[in-house]
């Protein structure tokens, strides 16, 4: 496995990429409200990306191997979907959750980021579904250090979202990223502590589980007759999933997160004290 560390100047150049991205997600809170389509979103997003921050999607027109090109500005995964729902003219209606992923390219870096939006009134089991999947991300970003494994952030995702009785996605992971969107290494969400690669300081990747309500089983998001569109996954039972995601730095003596910005959600109270000497 090889994977890139940044230092310096690329450090700075993502700190901005990554900003911009929260940025987008900042601009579009008000915005996602019962009544607004997904199209809609991401053309509101587009246009942003494009005229005011003077950044290009990352998503629009992405074509890994076996895959169509990806045909938007964002992924819009809605209730059921686990990831890369594709934007679409239903309208979201109250109950409704929604994650809103972006990554947006600035100089040839990319930064990415998403986060849950509860549209209207959501049951009891949506907001918690959300709430801990937030938690879980930051569980697993607070164990960032020089030295420590990949196998620790994975184990305290997993071990805290089966606390809470939901199931952690296998198949989607975090990756390393910088002037490419996704480069080793795989960050995956569930695994035992003390093992896999060592961070180092330098080390750019991202962080963004994938929790279900349900079963941790996932399928290709096809609808009655509709051909498959080569993207949207989503919960094999039809339970909620959920999913955050932060792109974090490794640095000299624990970590910064990177995708911040001002209408960023508050972090939870653990974080704080992890973060506090004995």
């Amino acid at each position: 496995m090889s994977f890139t560390i940044k230092s310096g100047a690329e450090i700075d150049a993502m700190r901005v990429a990554c900003r911009l991205a929260s940025e987008v997600l900042d601009y579009l809170e008000p915005l996602i409200q019962p009544g607004i389509t997904t199209q809609e979103i991401d053309r509101l997003a587009h246009d942003y990306m494009v005229n005011v921050q003077g950044t290009v999607s990352a998503t629009l027109n992405y074509q890994p191997p076996g895959h169509v090109p990806y045909p938007a500005s964002l992924c819009t995964s809605v209730n059921e979907v686990v990831c890369h729902g594709v934007p679409n003219e239903v309208p979201l209606k109250s109950g409704d959750i929604v994650n809103i992923d972006v990554t947006v390219i600035k100089d040839g870096w990319y930064g990415d980021n998403s986060r849950m939006y509860l549209i209207g009134k959501p049951s009891i089991a949506a907001a918690r579904l959300c709430q801990v999947t937030f938690e879980a991300m930051w569980k697993g970003i607070v164990k960032v250090k020089p030295g420590a494994r990949l196998g620790d952030i994975g184990h305290a995702i997993q071990t805290f979202a089966e606390s809470a009785g939901f199931s952690v996605v296998r198949e989607y992971c975090g990756h390393g990223i910088g002037q490419k969107f996704h480069e080793d290494p795989q960050i995956l969400h569930y695994g035992r502590p003390g093992t896999g690669l060592a961070l180092v300081p330098g080390m750019i990747f991202t962080i963004e589980p994938m929790i279900n309500l349900g079963k941790r089983d996932i399928k290709e998001g096809r609808k009655g007759g509709v051909p498959y569109d080569g993207w949207t996954i989503v919960t094999k039972d039809r339970s909620l999933s959920a999913q955050w995601e932060h792109t974090v730095l490794v640095t000299d003596t624990g970590y910064e997160v990177l995708t911040l910005s001002a209408g960023s959600p508050a972090q939870p109270a653990f974080v704080a004290a992890a973060a506090t000497p004995a």
